[in-house]
């Protein structure tokens, strides 16, 4: 007997306007895509209930909170203890995203830094993984990162990973996670691609950040989490693997740090 191929998307934004009109047909497309199960982010707290309520809606759908970085300075502060609290719901699977970026909002880099520390404190204490954002702040990245798991150890993933080598490795030697966008199936990121295949493909994870970041072929337009496949199948290509046998491995990725979304 042949089993369908399944993976899942480890990101995305189901609460976001771009879906409001759709919802259930675009997870009914993830579905019938072979995308059995969703990680919905929320990125600013004060919409956790309506982020909550989707995963509530909707089987195969869990969700985590968080401060985006480019929102750190327009939101009030996250405390450890509420980010605790919001990880006692079942479906809460994750802290974040958070991060650094410097591209946009470099003005706003120490209250990131807080905001992002804060994080990785609820990340050791509730052990969930930290969901990691990080544009144009390689340095900061690693070195925060590394320090705060010297005191702590936490288990993390690199969300839409399209930073340096030098990042990726610092979060591999940390036993983290590099998630694949659709960033990865670009045709001009070699570069990016060269730096997953040389990432052990034990620590591979797929996502869309839909609505944002379609792959080839619908690039250009809003992604959604059926569209996840074409990343992984470009995923496939990097690791020298099958379709199935990548999905797969993808999918053992994702069951190890994600436990809780395990159903």
């Amino acid at each position: 007997m042949t089993h369908p191929v399944r993976i899942t998307d480890s990101h995305c934004h189901l609460d976001f306007p771009e879906f409001e009109s759709e919802l259930p047909e675009v997870i009914a497309r993830a579905r019938a895509a072979g995308v059995h199960r969703m990680v919905t982010i929320c990125t600013r707290l004060r919409q956790e209930p309506q982020v909550r309520a989707i995963a509530e809606a909707h089987p195969g759908v869990f969700y985590a909170a968080g401060t985006h970085p480019m929102s750190a300075a327009e939101e009030p502060m996250a405390t450890v203890d509420a980010l605790v609290a919001l990880a006692r719901h079942p479906k809460f699977v994750g802290i974040g995203e958070t991060g650094l970026d410097y591209h946009y909002t470099a003005e706003s880099a120490e209250v990131q830094k807080k905001s992002l520390r804060i994080h990785i404190a609820a990340a050791q204490e509730t052990g969930l993984p930290l969901i990691i954002h990080a544009r144009d702040a390689d340095e900061d990245m690693a070195r925060i990162l590394t320090e705060e798991f010297r005191n702590a150890p936490y288990p993390c993933v690199m969300h839409c990973f399209s930073s340096g080598a030098g990042l990726a490795r610092a979060a591999l030697d940390l036993g983290f996670y590099l998630s694949m966008s659709g960033i990865a199936a670009f045709p001009r990121s070699q570069e990016l691609r060269d730096i997953f295949a040389a990432a052990p493909v034990d620590r591979i994870l797929i996502e869309t950040d839909a609505p944002y970041l379609a792959p080839p072929p619908h690039r250009g337009r809003r992604n959604e989490p059926a569209y996840a496949v074409h990343t992984a199948q470009k995923g496939a290509e990097v690791f020298g693997m099958d379709w199935p046998a990548f999905a797969a491995q993808t999918e053992a990725n994702f069951e190890r740090l994600f436990a809780r979304a395990v159903s």
